[in-house]
């Protein structure tokens, strides 16, 4: 089946498939959420500016009796804040039908700030799963795993590695001329011949979902099953603590739902792409229709995650939600701080 290219948004170029006769699928209806997306995109830009910038000064407030989920923590909001600020710039860019007029500067540096932070923020959140577990699964004997140095060197490994995997989009990322458009899109052209960019297309999508979705999310579910177990098993016959065990349980549900509620149709729309310029699948024009359309919603929904990633890693912990809350009282910290989970 003959493939056809359309560019979508800041953070792919989908292949669509023709029709059993080499024609190309017919697009003619489709239009760009020239309005709705830079609504959302803006909005995000908003919650996510104001939830993970009191998060930072928090952790930053608190650094005297910081502990190693703060750190963690911290970094989130961090990656997340240095996402949401590149939000405008790719707003404008979909409210003029994906013409991007900053120049090819700008363009690289925003699509390796969003790759960044899709990297750094899942390590971050898999780090965080792991603190977790080792403070309530083997709370006695994981005191030097979860030490500052430990943390400190597992977040230089964290930022090393996303921005280490994240140099394909610095790297090919490129403005280009199209009639009176330009585009700000990914470029093969340096590391590929035409024979073999689809290859790398698709390699270098699946490589991303792989280490930015489906990896973490297993070891982050991992981790929570195993302190959900503990949890149940160690409260079972302790009324006075039924309370403490149901709340650790909605916030561990709730921590991994919302996560995979956020990322996963993206991913999976990414991962159906990847197979397709791959020659492995091949779908119907009426199910590249639905994905063309679903495709900008999809890049929303997964960037709304990072603000509600303040709400949910950190304003659920009672002893943070304290401190969050001093920060924005303009007060010194509570003499009395509810304990951690």
């Amino acid at each position: 089946m003959d493939e056809c290219l359309i560019e979508l948004d800041n953070s792919s170029v989908l292949v669509v498939p023709c029709d059993n006769e080499s024609q190309p699928c017919d697009y003619t209806d489709w239009k760009h959420s020239s309005s709705v997306v830079p609504v959302l995109y803006m909005l995000v830009f908003v919650f996510g500016l104001s939830g993970n910038g009191v998060v930072i000064c928090t952790v930053w407030r608190s650094r005297t009796k910081r502990r190693s989920a703060d750190t963690y923590i911290g970094n989130l909001a961090l990656a997340d804040l240095a996402f949401v600020v590149t939000l405008p710039l790719w707003a404008v860019y979909a409210a003029l039908e994906y013409h991007w007029p900053f120049g090819w500067l700008l363009c690289k540096v925003s699509s390796y700030l969003v790759t960044i932070n899709m990297y750094a923020s899942v390590f971050c959140l898999t780090c965080l799963s792991f603190d977790r577990y080792l403070a309530i699964v083997h709370s006695l004997s994981s005191n030097k795993l979860r030490s500052n140095r430990t943390t400190l060197l597992s977040l230089s490994l964290i930022w090393f590695l996303a921005g280490l995997l994240a140099l394909p989009a610095l790297i090919l990322r490129r403005t280009d001329e199209k009639g009176n458009l330009t585009e700000c899109a990914m470029d093969y052209i340096w590391v590929a011949s035409e024979d073999t960019e689809h290859f790398w297309v698709g390699g270098l999508t699946l490589f991303a979902s792989t280490m930015g979705f489906i990896l973490p999310f297993l070891l982050m579910s991992t981790f929570y099953c195993a302190i959900a177990n503990t949890v149940t098993r160690h409260f079972q016959n302790v009324k006075k603590e039924e309370q403490k065990k149901k709340r650790l349980l909605k916030i561990i549900s709730a921590l991994v739902l919302v996560f995979a509620i956020c990322w996963l149709p993206f991913h999976i729309i990414k991962t159906i792409d990847a197979l397709t310029w791959l020659d492995l699948i091949s779908v119907r024009c009426s199910i590249d229709e639905f994905i063309l359309l679903a495709h900008p919603y999809a890049t929303c929904l997964a960037y709304i995650n990072s603000c509600l990633n303040p709400f949910l890693y950190a304003f659920f912990d009672q002893r943070f939600r304290a401190q969050c809350l001093s920060v924005l009282r303009c007060s010194s910290a509570p003499k009395w701080i509810p304990p951690g989970w």
